[in-house]
């Protein structure tokens, strides 16, 4: 790849000022945009962007098309004629551009004022690329299907989604800056084995099974389940079945919960004198959590103390007074069902690893600056691992006819065409009626059969 740093003269250069970070599609279309301020001005400034209610939005997105569509075109060309392109430059005044193609989508992201080189750049425009995984999962696969979700035709419900967007990447940014945990990408647990049994075991007797045993929730399992302070890990509960969560996950999952609920450090934070008091409790440690032991039985916790079926939390030591207090205040019902936010993560079995699986994130504030984080396994789970390897399979089908080694030796003992069309098949009218969207579902593969299996079909033939 051409990686040297390369210096272009022209009119972009007198406009950027700051930061700014984009994707575009191949022909320019803006499909997000976040910029600061000063970057805005100035842009607004060279294109006369209109201010009119209404029009702002629009206006700013033509601005901000016009300004990078020579950059973007000027890759696309060089990926077309030399299946190659430039990864970087710097403009005359020292303004750092980095760009990374993403099947069909371009990400830049630009600084102007040397607060971030090109790792921190970089750092930024894969930590995007992250959260919109999370937030959209399989549909990341399809470039044509990610242009409709991050740039809907309404315009206010775009608005709103770039928004949401905008306000996850403000939020990495700050903890980056602030926070340790996250400019080493790792996520940092606080050492307290007392407190942290006692939160593991609330968790597991008195949300988990509540929860599981919900009517309003049939079909859902609750998987996962944590305590933050603040970016820190307190408690972690996994149930036996559940995978491990990536580190990449979890922080993303850290970052969700911090836009949700900010953390004030200032207001939260201990005095300097009450943090000397409280060293007792050990010191911070940064790990990749694991599933909860798997042989703790029910006669443990039977000989815990407990009244009705909440248990007692009795901490002696002093130094823990707030975090009981805070464990008190945890006699709220759970999040009402309507409150979840879909979110899409790593899924690692005995039969493979599943990316961008779906789960359901419950969020709750308990006391300031302490939030709980749930994550629960919903009743078509299973329906979308099976269609994530029904996608591999296409995949894998379609690089082979691509290549020209379907039906040859290299492929025996691999799934066929016709073995992939059976299962499927098979697997489509499994569903039935009462599943969600499989109405949907069966019209899509009907229409990709006529397509694909037709005779004379565009599909799969060598041509």
């Amino acid at each position: 790849m051409l990686k040297e740093t390369q210096t272009k003269k022209d009119r972009s250069a007198s406009v950027v000022q700051m930061k700014c970070l984009l994707i575009a599609s191949e022909s320019a279309e803006v499909l997000f945009q976040w910029t600061d301020t000063e970057f805005q001005q100035n842009v607004q400034e060279q294109y006369g962007a209109s201010q009119e209610e209404g029009h702002g939005l629009p206006a700013f997105e033509d601005s901000i098309s016009t300004l990078f569509a020579p950059i973007i075109i000027s890759c696309s060309t060089m990926v077309d004629r030399l299946s190659d392109s430039y990864t970087s430059f710097t403009t005359e005044n020292n303004h750092i551009y980095i760009l990374h193609q993403f099947d069909e989508c371009l990400y830049i992201a630009v600084n102007g004022d040397g607060e971030e080189g090109e790792g921190d750049l970089r750092r930024k425009i894969y930590v995007m690329k992250k959260m919109i995984e999370v937030m959209f999962g399989m549909v990341t696969l399809s470039s044509n299907l990610l242009r409709r979700e991050l740039r809907p035709q309404d315009t206010e419900q775009r608005a709103r989604l770039w928004k949401h967007l905008q306000s996850l990447l403000e939020t990495y940014s700050q903890l980056r800056e602030n926070d340790q945990s996250f400019l080493v990408e790792a996520v940092e647990r606080l050492i307290h084995p007392t407190l942290c049994e006692q939160c593991i075991e609330f968790l597991e007797r008195r949300l988990v099974q509540q929860l599981n045993g919900s009517v309003e929730r049939a079909g859902e399992e609750v998987l996962h389940a944590f305590i933050l302070i603040h970016t820190k890990l307190l408690a972690f509960y996994s149930s036996r079945n559940a995978s491990s969560l990536s580190t990449s996950d979890l922080l993303t999952l850290i970052i969700m919960a911090q836009n949700m609920y900010p953390s004030n450090i200032d207001l939260d934070d201990p005095h300097p004198e009450d943090v000397e008091s409280t060293s007792g409790s050990g010191p911070d440690s940064f790990y990749t959590p694991e599933p909860s032991p798997t042989d703790r039985d029910s006669s443990s916790s039977a000989d815990k103390p407990v009244r009705g079926s909440t248990p007692v939390f009795e901490f002696v030591d002093p130094d823990v007074q707030m975090a009981e207090d805070s464990l008190q205040a945890l006699e709220v019902p759970p999040p009402a069902p309507s409150t979840p936010r879909r979110v899409f993560l790593e899924v690692s079995l005995k039969d493979g690893l599943y990316p961008m699986m779906p789960h359901s994130m419950y969020c709750l504030p308990l006391w300031p600056g302490i939030s709980l984080v749930m994550l629960t396994k919903i009743p078509t789970s299973a329906v979308a691992m099976s269609v994530y390897m029904f996608l591999e399979a296409f995949a894998k089908l379609e690089k082979r006819l691509s290549e020209g080694q379907e039906g040859s030796a290299a492929t025996r003992g691999q799934p066929t065409i016709h073995d992939v069309r059976s299962k499927l098949d098979k697997f489509i009218k499994a569903l039935g009626p009462s599943e969600i969207q499989s109405a949907q579902l069966q019209n899509v593969w009907t229409e990709f059969k006529n397509r694909a299996f037709s005779r004379g079909g565009p599909g799969f033939n060598r041509e």
